[in-house]
């Protein structure tokens, strides 16, 4: 049984899908907690109690860079990716997180005190209800997980087309390929030209990535 999700409005989505694509040069964005220009290369902050994206400059940035300092209300997306080579998700374990789709991510949810997981499609995020007994096994299988950031860092998994690849990313990376599917997707199947930029999404992930062996720990400290 699934549960849609309202993750990040439509304004939102259509400007992370066009940062992923040569859209035509927008306005000047500032940053939304102190107004000034934004270089188009940006950090962002989350917002616990809605979960929006915050586009933040880098004096923001450097004020929020530390979890006390949002006082439970924002938090700073961390900007390492992971690529998880040596990732343990044996088939059956798969089926029984009975996500309906080949894409997904997992992230703490702080406010909930539990994993959750979403799936992207044409009509944005919707939630799965996640079985727990998956989720311990795929943690115990893979010790990098127990570094993954409450709220602001997720496990996405990409299975398509008999695809088996994970990365540790930052929750805004997620996002992202929301962003794209939902505003790119035509008719039934999607259409040539979603799958292209899906295609494109992660191979631009994997060349933004560092690999490191998901059995491994230690790696708390690895940021980009």
């Amino acid at each position: 049984m699934a549960q849609r999700s309202t993750t990040i409005s439509s304004p939102r989505l259509h400007r992370l899908a066009q940062r992923r694509s040569e859209a035509p040069e927008e306005a000047e964005e500032r940053c939304e907690l102190c107004g000034t220009p934004l270089a188009p290369a940006h950090r962002h902050l989350l917002d616990l109690q809605s979960r929006q994206l915050l586009c933040a400059c880098r004096a923001c940035s450097t004020l929020f860079d530390r979890r006390a300092a949002g006082a439970g209300h924002y938090r700073l997306v961390p900007d390492r990716r992971l690529r998880l080579d040596e990732f343990a998700l044996r088939d059956e374990v798969w089926d029984e997180l009975r996500i309906p789709v080949d894409m997904a991510f997992f992230f703490r949810n702080s406010a909930a005190e539990r994993v959750v997981a979403f799936y992207p499609g044409p009509m944005g995020a919707t939630e799965s209800h996640l079985s727990l007994t998956a989720w311990s096994e795929i943690e115990a299988a893979n010790p990098v997980l127990a570094t993954m950031e409450p709220d602001v860092e997720a496990l996405l998994v990409n299975r398509v087309k008999d695809a088996r690849r994970q990365w540790l990313v930052p929750i805004e990376d997620c996002y992202r390929l929301v962003a794209v599917i939902r505003t790119r997707w035509r008719g039934f199947s999607g259409g040539k030209d979603v799958w292209r930029e899906i295609d494109g999404f992660f191979e631009a992930l994997d060349g933004g990535s560092r690999t490191v062996n998901a059995d491994k720990r230690g790696v708390a400290a690895e940021r980009s």
